[in-house]
C-alpha cells in the first residue's frame, strides 16, 4: 500500500485506502474504488477471491478481462497470489514490520482499521 500511495501522491491524484477494509466499499453504486483506476473491479475480485461465491469470483474474472484483458486478469491473479502467500509466511514466521516501515505507514493503517486485526496485537509480543 505504501507504492500505491507514494504513486497516487507522485501523480497528484486522491486515493482512500479504506475501501480495502469497509463494510460498504461502494462496489456497485459508482462511487466505490477508492479513487485507483478500475477500483471497483479490483476490489470485487479481491472480494471473490476471499468469498465463497464461486460465481461471483467468475463475475469478478469477466469483469476484469472485459475491461482491462486477459494480460491484466493473469497480472490481478498473480498479484492477489502473490500477496495472500508473502502475508501468510510473513505472520507464520512471526516477522515484525521494520520500525521505519512501521513509522511510514502508520496513518494509512489507522485509517483503513488494520491496527484493530487480531494478529497485530499479537506482533511482538512473541
Amino acid at each position: 500500500m505504501l507504492a500505491l500511495r507514494a504513486s497516487a501522491q507522485y501523480d497528484g491524484r486522491e486515493i482512500d485506502l479504506s475501501v480495502v477494509t469497509a463494510a460498504d466499499d461502494g462496489i456497485g453504486d459508482g462511487g466505490g474504488g477508492g479513487g485507483i483506476a478500475n477500483g471497483e473491479e479490483l476490489i470485487r475480485f479481491a472480494n471473490a477471491v476471499l468469498g465463497h461465491d464461486e460465481a461471483e469470483l467468475a463475475a469478478a474474472r469477466t469483469a476484469i478481462a472485459g475491461t482491462l484483458g486477459g494480460a491484466a486478469l493473469a497480472d490481478t491473479v498473480g498479484v492477489v497470489s502473490l500477496f495472500n502467500a508473502i502475508v501468510r509466511v510473513a505472520d507464520s514466521t512471526g516477522i515484525p514490520v521494520e520500525e521505519q516501515r512501521a513509522a511510514d505507514s502508520a496513518d494509512f493503517r489507522a485509517a483503513i482499521g488494520v491496527d484493530d486485526f487480531a494478529a497485530a496485537g499479537e506482533k511482538g509480543s512473541g
